[in-house]
């Protein structure tokens, strides 16, 4: 059941919690925090986060 209510729910929680480990692990490449170049942090859980949205298209078992 693709895009209904539970489904966008899920999808979104799993992207949202996607991203937000793919910049949990960029922070720590950079010796110190300004040092952390914010601009690929965001850029690459923005892209991860789509990554997952993409994924969920293939089935969401906790939407079913």
């Amino acid at each position: 059941m693709l895009f209904t209510k539970t489904w966008w729910r899920a999808a979104l929680v799993r992207a949202l919690r996607t991203a937000a480990q793919t910049a949990a692990a960029l922070i720590p490449a950079a010796a110190t925090l300004s040092q952390v170049d914010w601009a690929v942090v965001a850029s690459t859980a923005a892209l991860a986060g789509l990554c997952a949205l993409l994924t969920a298209l293939a089935g969401l078992p906790e939407a079913e």
